[in-house]
């Protein structure tokens, strides 16, 4: 018995993984969130805003991020359109403008936003620094239409924004560092407030911005889009998610038991 736990077939452990991974998701069964201080603090910094108030999105992530991101892309627009905020929405990432897209057109049909008028998605522009740098001054020296190139001065959100000094927050989606030169360029040269979301990897990177109050908030992977769904009451992939990926863990970390645990017995016995 215990050298086929030693010996156990690679096929069995996928098939297991796969398994934990599937039935939370077909059972849509959820584990009790608890949420953890930086995602209140985001949750907060949004809370907070007056209705009516612009807030700009930068989603810059690709496919590989999205099992982190996208809900957590989503949580947060729904509770901005809940609170009735202006969605300002760009990309530094080619591929994150599809991904964001996909993100406006699901909460924006829930809460019976209108283009133009509550939202509008600026798309991608290529020159990330130069772009940070020269939204201070006039956003349109880079944005002079949208993504599908309508001009921004013919739609209504875009009256009267013009630089940092009109968006009352700003939130960066971020798989790599480009949170990083949000930080740099725009929070500590222009003074705009800024929450962040980011890949689990990348979390810890950025809690020394968090605590230096060089940002609003952090929502840390997939754990915090799950944390942030449970404070707006919506919840969606990534509470399931952190029920997939919690039975996927508890499997490996048996897996792992039983391996040592037989490899020393057997070893043992041979030494006898």
């Amino acid at each position: 018995m215990l050298k086929k736990i030693a010996n156990i077939d690679r096929r069995i452990i996928f098939i297991v993984i796969v398994l934990c991974i599937i039935i939370p998701f077909l059972t849509k069964t959820v584990l009790e969130i608890r949420v953890s201080a930086p995602v209140k603090s985001a949750y907060k910094a949004l809370e907070k805003l007056e209705s009516g108030s612009c807030v700009l999105f930068s989603v810059d992530y690709d496919p590989a991020s999205q099992p982190e991101l996208q809900p957590m892309l989503i949580a947060v627009l729904r509770h901005a359109f809940k609170k009735n905020l202006k969605v300002i929405m760009m990309c530094h990432w080619p591929l994150g403008f599809p991904l964001g897209q996909d993100a406006l057109m699901v909460t924006a049909k829930e809460y019976d936003k209108k283009y133009g008028q509550d939202y509008v998605n600026l798309g991608y522009r290529p020159g990330m620094s130069a772009i940070m740098l020269g939204i201070g001054r006039e956003i349109r020296d880079f944005f002079a239409s949208d993504y599908a190139g309508t001009p921004v001065d013919s739609l209504d959100i875009m009256k009267g924004v013009h630089n940092y000094g009109d968006i009352t927050l700003l939130i960066g989606f971020e798989a790599g560092a480009t949170g990083d030169y949000w930080v740099r360029l725009a929070g500590a040269q222009f003074g705009q407030k800024i929450t962040l979301g980011c890949t689990a990897v990348c979390a810890p990177d950025c809690y020394p911005y968090l605590q230096a109050k060089q940002i609003e908030g952090l929502i840390g992977g997939l754990k915090g889009a799950a944390e942030y769904e449970k404070l707006v009451e919506c919840p969606g992939a990534g509470i399931i998610g952190m029920t997939a990926q919690s039975a996927g863990h508890i499997a490996i970390i048996i897996f792992i038991i039983l391996g040592n645990l037989s490899y020393f017995i057997l070893k043992k016995r041979e030494k006898e």
